[in-house]
């Protein structure tokens, strides 16, 4: 019978694991995603834990055209960009990168004004050191292996360098001075909403990939030009078992339906205040 639920269950697991079956030879012919291959395998060896999460996945996505395919494309792949050790690098680089800026504009502004004496002394001390003076000298010197501007940017460069005297340029100190500016009043912020969102909390942990889960979603949804609809809802103990699995997390980190839900819950209560 057609709704038969031992029935429907053997069919929406076979359906699901045709798909990553068929990622995993589209990935071993050509030598490529190893590391997705690896999840993929996971998935294949524990079918009787994700037997019910195919079921759902199933009965909610098999009617929208290769929706179903592109939910579990994105989950095979979700960990090798957001597993929880790839959250914390994520954090530390953002860290990085704020103290890089920091490090800039204190040096850069020590080197503007090296320069602005070093212009003072060789203009009054009756000494000269030979040193640059001129910004498009710096930047002839720094574009010397680059062909590109030699062959189309170099002569149009010397022209206006000629048509204009001194007086029309900023010093070189003056340059430094704006990248020592422009460091200072630099803001870190995440290039897309998926490193957003995995990024959000102050401390590291499983929320980020559930986040990162969440905003994939909507990021693959139909308003988002996906092909997800916005219907679709995992239960809770359905996303745990999948996101186990793919997250190959050992016993004592397993998540659970109960916590998939304080995590939603935290995460409304958050938006909301």
């Amino acid at each position: 019978m057609e709704d038969d639920p031992v029935k429907n269950y053997e069919k929406a697991v076979a359906e699901c694991e045709s798909f990553l079956k068929a990622d995993f030879a589209y990935n071993s012919e050509r030598g490529i995603w190893p590391s997705t291959n690896r999840v993929i395998t996971r998935m294949l060896g524990t079918r009787h834990d994700l037997g019910k999460a195919y079921q759902e996945l199933y009965e909610q996505l098999h009617s929208h055209p290769q929706a179903l395919e592109s939910f579990l494309d994105m989950l095979v792949f979700l960990p090798v960009g957001w597993s929880p050790e790839k959250a914390v690098k994520a954090r530390q680089d953002r860290e990085e990168l704020v103290l890089i800026n920091r490090q800039i504009a204190s040096l850069a502004s020590q080197l503007a004004g090296l320069l602005s004496r070093r212009a003072e002394l060789q203009e009054t001390s009756g000494f000269s050191s030979e040193t640059h003076y001129h910004v498009l000298d710096v930047l002839k010197d720094a574009a010397e292996h680059n062909h590109h501007f030699s062959l189309y940017v170099e002569d149009e460069l010397d022209a206006l360098h000629n048509q204009y005297d001194l007086k029309y340029w900023p010093t070189l100190s003056d340059y430094v001075e704006a990248l020592a500016a422009d460091a200072l009043r630099a803001k870190v912020f995440a290039d897309n909403p998926v490193t957003a969102a995995a990024t959000d909390s102050r401390k590291p942990g499983l929320s980020d990939f559930l986040r990162a889960y969440y905003s994939k979603i909507e990021e693959h949804s139909v308003a988002g030009g996906g092909l997800i609809p916005a219907t679709f809802r995992l239960s809770d103990a359905a996303l745990a078992s999948l996101l186990n699995c793919v997250l190959d997390l050992g016993p004592d980190r397993l998540m659970t339906a109960e916590s998939v839900k304080r995590f939603r819950q935290g995460e409304r209560s958050r938006r909301s205040r």
